[in-house]
């Protein structure tokens, strides 16, 4: 693994790590009043695009990061709609 990948890898699992938060809250309070909706549509749509280019280009460190990050930010938007 070289320098640049290693930054990737570095990079991917903190942008991913900050989806945890709101997750959690939204799963401890049983309620997502003041998550936006749209927001996690289309940051979960971007996403989805960086995982299918991550694919295309045959980048680990974009797969694995944005493969997470879909999942998560998938999980924040059914707890928006179950509690929001």
């Amino acid at each position: 693994m070289d320098l640049i990948e290693l930054i990737g890898f570095i990079a991917g699992i903190l942008t991913t790590s900050s989806f945890l938060p709101q997750l959690l809250k939204i799963h401890r309070n049983k309620s997502a009043k003041e998550v936006s909706l749209i927001m996690y549509i289309i940051i979960s749509t971007g996403i989805f695009l960086w995982l299918l280019y991550g694919i295309e280009i045959n980048s680990l460190p974009i797969i694995g990061a944005n493969g997470v990050s879909l999942a998560l930010t998938l999980l924040i938007l059914a707890g928006k709609l179950r509690y929001g």
